[in-house]
């Protein structure tokens, strides 16, 4: 009886090899609409955000990205001065800056 069990147990088929073949294709493919659905959009992002903080300059009328809005009066290496009042200026971070306004944006609100 015994010697009918293990001749049932030896009988078995062993598991297939190469399954990891697809894995690796699948993973590849993962990755691929991965770079295009993530990586790539917030890299585009990134870099049109860093042209637009090189390209401040005086007089121009910004959004920061805590809501304030304000005309720059002075431009440095990392900060700029803003107008957000008359007579009320503050100091910020250039990367603060979210986004340009069209010129005469302050003059309408």
């Amino acid at each position: 009886m015994l010697e009918f069990f293990i001749n049932n147990a030896n009988a078995q088929a062993a598991p297939q090899q190469g399954g990891g073949s697809s894995f690796l294709i699948m993973m590849v493919i993962f990755f691929v609409i991965f770079y295009f659905m993530l990586m790539r959009p917030q890299m585009k992002q990134a870099k049109e955000h860093r042209k637009l903080i090189e390209n401040l300059g005086k007089g121009d009328e910004v959004v920061t990205g805590g809501g304030v809005l304000g005309k720059i009066t002075d431009v440095g290496d990392n900060f700029i001065e803003l107008e957000i009042a008359p007579e009320t200026r503050i100091k910020l971070q250039k990367n603060s800056v979210s986004s340009l306004l069209p010129k005469g944006t302050l003059k309408d609100l």
